[in-house]
């Protein structure tokens, strides 16, 4: 089993969209997936009610409420939606669970700054972890001025960027109806699911 923890401090962020999204690459690949939301919210919960059977299967849980958190053994991955503000112990008892943490970065100055403290922990907590964090830069196009801004602010903290996703409407079309851009049919989205190459090849490496 593989795990992968999707977090930033601020909200909005997308963390949900990349954990959902996540789910859905590996349940089309065959293989068996777990979506644990640490919300309180329950978002990712309840993009998964809406999610239709007919669908390659996604399980989850809500995982918030437990003081020393567990992976579940029975599948083959495990994607972690953390709430904003995470820190503390609760940070080190999930960092100290999973083999990666992606982190979603929206290219402006309040998000970076937001985000400062929390990255600045992470590569303090992993050290000794080489390659155990990654950035997902959100709504942004890797030939542009905030792509840039972005990239200038983290090369002080040596975490690499694995994916640039542009903001595109089809991650709202999907998640309304519990699907992801890998869902069938297989010819749509295919521009999204380009962008996402870089950031799998970094998760299953």
């Amino acid at each position: 089993m593989r795990s992968v923890l999707v977090a930033n401090p601020k909200g909005g962020a997308g963390k949900t969209t990349l954990a959902t999204n996540l789910a859905g690459y590996f349940a089309n690949a065959g293989q068996r997936v777990s979506l644990c939301d640490l919300d309180r919210q329950q978002s990712a919960l309840r993009w998964m009610a809406f999610r239709d059977a007919t669908l390659a299967p996604v399980g989850g849980y809500y995982a918030g409420a437990q003081m020393l958190f567990s992976l579940p053994q029975d599948v083959d991955w495990a994607v972690l939606d953390a709430p904003a503000g995470l820190q503390g112990y609760q940070l080190n008892n999930y960092l100290r669970a999973v083999d990666r943490v992606l982190i979603p970065i929206v290219p402006s100055v309040f998000d970076m700054a937001a985000s400062e403290d929390f990255l600045n922990t992470l590569r303090q907590e992993m050290r000794g972890r080489p390659g155990g964090i990654g950035i997902a830069a959100m709504r942004v196009d890797p030939r542009t001025r905030a792509a840039a801004m972005l990239e200038s602010f983290l090369k002080h903290f040596d975490i690499p960027i694995v994916a640039y996703l542009r903001n595109a409407q089809s991650y709202v079309n999907v998640a309304a109806a519990g699907k992801t851009i890998f869902d069938p049919p297989r010819s749509r989205y295919q521009r999204e699911k380009e962008s996402w190459n870089s950031l799998l090849r970094w998760l299953e490496s």
